[in-house]
């Protein structure tokens, strides 16, 4: 499925990447991953093996990524989870607050698609990651769900201007993940039960759900300009 392939992920280290690293090793694949954190990038590249290399990368930064993508000589794949964000509501005066969104997740993931293109295979696949947010807004989160719909909005016109290459989206929902793992366990089950009830299989998903959809897209030759939606039925209710 991947065997020979050259697959990038930015933030593989943990969560959706790192899931989807492990999995894509298993089905063959060399595997480049970005990340911030030095020891991290190091301890999970060791924990994958030979196919797998790291470097640090600052995806909010243009020339970390352009610094990044200047040591590979192809790329077939690429995966782009890696997010840090803040969700503010309409009325919040914090004016980075407020952007925090868009400058966290939207331009890192425009910059990371601009910087990877010299290396980019005539065939190669790219993920994007938005939210389910962006097709049903949650209260007091106007601009995040507005960055989810825009990520959707660019690989929709990334899929019409890199063709062949193919640009598709996944869109989760909450997820069971390292990130809802390190919070208070009351907060986490609160959410974690409402947002079952708001779901027609009434669970939480898992970075497994997500990394699995994440792969599909890469591999699958003929979906471009999509979005799949490993939400639970989050979207339909």
């Amino acid at each position: 499925m991947f065997e020979g392939k050259t697959l990038v992920i930015i933030g593989g280290t943990s969560g959706i990447g790192l899931r989807a690293a492990r999995l894509a090793v298993q089905r063959g694949a060399r595997v480049i991953l970005g990340g911030r954190d030095k020891a991290r990038l190091a301890s999970v590249v060791e924990s994958l093996g030979d196919s797998a290399e790291g470097y640090t990368v600052d995806n909010t930064d243009r020339t970390s990524l352009r610094d990044f993508f200047a040591r590979l000589d192809r790329v077939d794949g690429l995966f782009t989870p890696a997010a840090s964000y803040q969700v503010a509501g309409f009325t919040e005066q914090d004016e980075e607050k407020v952007r925090s969104a868009f400058e966290r997740k939207f331009w890192p993931q425009y910059w990371t698609v601009q910087a990877a293109l010299p290396v980019l295979a005539p065939e190669a696949g790219i993920v994007l990651v938005g939210g389910a947010a962006g097709a049903r807004p949650v209260p007091g989160a106007a601009s995040y769900a507005a960055c989810n719909s825009a990520i959707e909005g660019l690989a929709r016109a990334l899929a019409v201007d890199l063709a062949p290459r193919r640009v598709n989206v996944i869109a989760p929902g909450t997820l069971d993940g390292e990130l809802w793992q390190s919070r208070d366990p009351q907060l986490r089950d609160n959410a974690f039960s409402h947002y079952a009830q708001s779901t027609l299989l009434k669970r939480v998903g898992t970075v497994e759900d997500a990394a699995d959809a994440a792969l599909f897209l890469l591999n699958n030759p003929y979906m471009t300009g999509a979005t799949l939606s490993p939400d639970g039925g989050y979207t339909l209710r």
